[in-house]
C-alpha cells in the first residue's frame, strides 16, 4: 500500500519531468538550433509562434508570431513554475520546481534601483524542497523570502 506522500513525490516527478519537456519543447530557441532547423522553422527564433505546423507541405515550420501575447505567459510558466520564483507585492519568494539532472541555476532580478543575484544548486539531483538557503552568506530557514526596498 502506497502513503499520500508517495503518491505525492510520483505525481510530483511525473508533472516536473513533463513540464520541463514542455516547456523546452515550446521554447522556440529549440526549433532552431541548427541552420536546416532554422531553415524548416521560418520564423524569427526568439520569438513564441502559435503555431508549429505538423502536416506537410509545411512540418516544422512556424507562423503567428508577434501577434500572441503566448510569450508573456511562456516567461511567467518559466520563471515562476520551474524556477519558482514568485513576486508578491514587495517579497520574491524563490521554491524551486525543476527537473532532477538540472546542475541548479542562476537568476539575476532587477527590481527598482536593487539587483538580486540568485544561484540555485541541486548536488543531490532532486526536484522540489530547499535544504539550505543564505542571503548575503547568512543562512536561512528551508524557504527564502526577500522584502524589497
Amino acid at each position: 500500500m502506497r502513503t499520500r506522500i508517495s503518491d505525492d513525490r510520483a505525481w510530483l516527478a511525473y508533472t516536473t519531468a513533463h513540464s520541463a519537456a514542455l516547456f523546452r519543447m515550446l521554447n522556440p530557441i529549440n526549433h532552431a538550433r541548427t541552420r536546416s532547423d532554422l531553415l524548416r522553422y521560418k520564423v524569427e527564433p526568439y520569438v513564441l509562434a502559435a503555431d508549429i505546423y505538423a502536416e506537410p507541405p509545411h512540418p516544422g515550420r512556424g507562423g503567428w508570431t508577434w501577434y500572441t501575447g503566448s510569450a508573456g505567459w511562456m516567461q511567467r510558466a518559466g520563471l515562476e513554475s520551474i524556477l519558482g520564483l514568485r513576486k508578491r507585492g514587495n517579497q520574491l519568494r524563490l521554491d524551486p520546481c525543476i527537473p532532477k539532472d538540472w546542475p541548479g541555476f542562476d537568476l539575476t532580478i532587477r527590481h527598482g534601483a536593487g539587483l538580486y543575484r540568485i544561484g540555485v544548486e541541486n548536488p543531490d539531483q532532486v526536484s522540489q524542497g530547499i535544504a539550505v538557503a543564505a542571503i548575503d552568506a547568512a543562512r536561512q530557514d528551508r524557504s527564502i523570502h526577500v522584502r524589497m526596498g
